[in-house]
């Protein structure tokens, strides 16, 4: 089979588009035909050698959407779609032909979703709902508030808090595209700037919202800890800029905050299934969009593709086998 593979690491340059066996199943594992499979910054980071966990060689790519072609007789055909903090570091990852999966790794893609669509949702979509609900339990008319929004994590977290019922507040350095799936949904937006902290009291009557997902940190963190009202929930992803932070400690346990950390990598692909399927019933329901995909690639211009996620293209970047 073809795929992409990377035996040392550095810039997008050490991809190589090479002939690998292609894999088979057995008693545990399912091999699923890639359609598409979309490129995420981590996936860039990973070639460069940002994770001290990957081995190499290897094949990179954490999302995907298919079709299995071998495993379990009731599994034949189906269209499936998944992502994972395994796939692409410590085993080979999508972007490839085929790729090999545990069974408990199989979710039924929904079917409102073309195979390009649905290979660009896995990491963003999986980290807003493990943030948004298994973590900080977002309730229906609660408010939460997004730093970091017009992002691809932001915007999953938009929708998902939307489908839910919850009143969303925006903050980013620049207002969200009223064409986007999460544009259309914000109920506020709020400059990132000095003055975010009091536009947010202003919009909840100086109490502050009950949730904040923010999934710029580091520069934004103290930003993220003035926000939330007495014991509400700060959800924190990354470390944009600054990875230690200060932040008063005696404001900190006055106001009761639950700090909570959140690390979709820690999911392989068979623990981040569950999660996938728990996505399916919003996006055949219409609740949820698919965003948008700004460009395409084959396989062997894999490297295209990693400059142009690499360069900070906005909307996703997906890679067809077709």
């Amino acid at each position: 089979m073809k795929a992409i593979q990377f035996k040392s690491f550095g810039s997008p340059d050490v991809l190589e588009h090479v002939d690998l066996p292609q894999p088979q199943a057995d008693a545990d594992n399912a091999v699923v035909r890639v359609m598409a499979a979309s490129v995420n910054p981590s996936d860039v980071k990973n070639v460069s050698g940002h994770f001290e966990h990957t081995e190499l060689p290897r094949t990179p790519g954490r999302d995907f959407s298919g079709v299995v072609v071998g495993g379990p007789q009731e599994w034949l055909g189906a269209e499936v779609w998944g992502t994972g903090g395994d796939i692409g570091f410590t085993r080979d990852g999508t972007h490839a032909e085929f790729i090999k999966v545990p069974l408990a790794a199989l979710s039924r893609k929904p079917s409102t979703l073309s195979h390009a669509e649905a290979s660009a949702i896995g990491v963003n979509f999986v980290v807003a709902w493990l943030g948004t609900m298994e973590y900080a339990h977002l309730q229906a008319g609660e408010t939460i508030a997004v730093i970091g929004a017009g992002g691809g994590v932001g915007g999953a977290v938009v929708q998902i808090a939307k489908a839910r019922g919850a009143r969303v507040i925006a903050v980013d350095r620049h207002p969200l595209s009223a064409e986007s799936p999460a544009g259309k949904l914000v109920d506020h937006y709020v400059p990132f700037d000095d003055n975010a902290t009091q536009a947010v009291r202003a919009l909840t009557d100086g109490a502050g919202v009950d949730v904040v997902y923010d999934s710029v940190g580091g520069v934004a963190f103290e930003t993220a800890l003035s926000l939330v009202k007495r014991r509400g929930r700060v959800l924190e992803i990354s470390g944009t800029g600054k990875r230690r932070v200060e932040f008063d400690l005696i404001d900190f346990y006055h106001n009761e905050t639950q700090l909570l950390g959140v690390d979709s990598a820690k999911l392989g692909v068979a623990e981040s299934a569950p999660l996938m399927s728990a996505l399916v019933e919003g996006f055949e329901s219409g609740k949820l969009q698919a965003p948008a995909i700004a460009q395409t690639f084959t396989l062997e211009r894999a490297r295209e593709a990693y400059e142009a996620v690499a360069a900070g293209t906005r909307g996703r970047v997906v890679i067809t086998m077709q």
